[in-house]
């Protein structure tokens, strides 16, 4: 037992755990590049995400420098009855009625609204001042009748007498007689052609106070309806005015409404548009669901200089007489339809020194501005003839700012007309709103 004692181990305790042997140098190396690795991504991580956020401010700073603004493509012009325009309608002939004698108006036989023929008496006129004067006229004319009988007894009687002493033989009578019967002669024949003339005067005088007489009977001058009454029974009546010193200046007014005259004072610039046999629509306040046909009869030929405007006059019948003088009318011209004009709303229009312009989005989003010529004033829109294609984007309500060349941010493909720019602003609005 003392040898196996004494054998044992010095130190070793039977409870004792070995201790552990020293890292390698190998080890200890990997390590050291694993640590110097993540230090490396790290560090490069963070140089990343610096530059990633550098980036996202820069483009955000850049973003909130370039405008946003609404793209549409401009719309198909508008053809046909979109040009309206105000009317006059007349009648095909309108005739005031007037006095040409003087009195008091004795009857009247038609009121305003009765249709008449051409030649229906009206009313009639009492005139008593100028019945005395044809009376006495004709009294006058009787007379100088009277008178040339005698006169021409007396002519006839010089005339025998001087061709007696006249074809007497040589000194029976004297010379000195024979030429007293021949001036005897020549007198009378004078005093038979005054007494001729004074007939014929007074003849003229009856002739023309015959045709007053005539005049004392007020007639329709064509087929029409009277559209005016303006006297009444007993009423004075002035030769030439048609009225007492109080009324209106007529005593009837008639018009013809088979046919009607429509007037138009059309724009200078759609006038080139306007030819004989041109269709248009008449549209009236008081017929809202009924539509008239008219057609362009003639023009004026000539541009009023005051207004820059065009008078065009159309026909249209009127066989159920529901179109009535003095109404006013709107006309719809059919005109032709131009491929080429295209439609845009009025708030892209850009009104430079240069001219009317249009902002176009070219190329890299930047700015064209591009004169063009405008058509037909259509309210929130307009045309316009020149300068534009169906093709290019239009930039909506451009900033006054804007020039070309400059940067912008677009909504595109805006669809024409209203829903189309509603759209779009709410479009561009959101997009502003969503930009960090």
């Amino acid at each position: 037992m003392s040898e196996n004692h004494h054998d044992r181990p010095q130190g070793h305790h039977p409870n004792s755990t070995p201790a552990a042997p020293p890292p390698s140098p190998e080890r200890l190396r990997r390590v050291g590049i694993i640590v110097a690795i993540v230090a490396v991504a790290v560090a490069i991580a963070g140089i990343a995400i610096r530059w990633v956020h550098g980036r996202d401010v820069k483009e955000w700073a850049n973003a909130r420098a370039t405008p946003l603004v609404s793209v549409m493509t401009p719309g198909q012009g508008v053809s046909g009855q979109q040009t309206t325009l105000p009317g006059n309608i007349q009648a095909w002939y309108e005739a005031p009625l007037y006095a040409r004698v003087s009195g008091y108006l004795k009857k009247w036989y038609e009121d305003y609204g009765a249709h008449v023929k051409k030649g229906q008496l009206l009313a009639e006129i009492d005139a008593p001042d100028l019945d005395a004067e044809l009376a006495a006229a004709q009294a006058n004319l009787k007379a100088a009748e009277a008178q040339v009988k005698v006169r021409e007894a007396e002519m006839e009687f010089a005339r025998t007498t001087y061709e007696r002493w006249r074809d007497s033989p040589t000194g029976v009578v004297s010379e000195q007689e024979r030429e007293s019967k021949k001036a005897d002669f020549a007198s009378a024949s004078a005093r038979h052609n005054s007494a001729i003339a004074d007939v014929r005067s007074d003849q003229g005088v009856v002739d023309r106070l015959g045709a007053l007489e005539q005049f004392k009977r007020i007639v329709a001058p064509f087929d029409g309806v009277v559209t005016a009454r303006t006297t009444d029974i007993g009423n004075l009546i002035n030769a030439g005015s048609g009225s007492s010193t109080s009324g209106p200046p007529q005593l009837f007014r008639v018009a013809d409404v088979h046919e009607m005259r429509v007037f138009v004072q059309v724009p200078q610039e759609l006038s080139a548009e306007i030819h004989n046999g041109l269709t248009a629509d008449l549209e009236l306040p008081q017929y809202p669901d009924r539509t008239f046909k008219a057609t362009v009869a003639t023009t004026s030929e000539a541009i009023n200089e005051a207004a820059r405007t065009l008078l065009v006059e159309l026909h249209a019948d009127n066989a159920d007489n529901l179109l009535q003088p003095g109404t006013y009318a709107e006309v719809h011209f059919h005109l032709a339809s131009n491929p080429d004009v295209v439609r845009i709303p009025t708030s892209a229009l850009v009104f430079r020194e240069q001219g009317m312009q249009v902002a176009i989005l070219g190329k890299d989003n930047r700015v064209e501005l591009r004169p063009v010529k405008l058509g037909r004033n259509l309210g929130t829109d307009v045309e316009v003839v020149s300068g534009l294609t169906p093709q290019d984007r239009v930039i909506e309500s451009p900033p006054d700012s804007l020039s070309t060349g400059d940067l912008v941010r677009a909504v595109d493909n805006a669809p024409a007309g209203e829903d189309g720019r509603l759209a779009a602003k709410q479009a561009a609005s959101g997009a502003s709103k969503a930009t960090p």
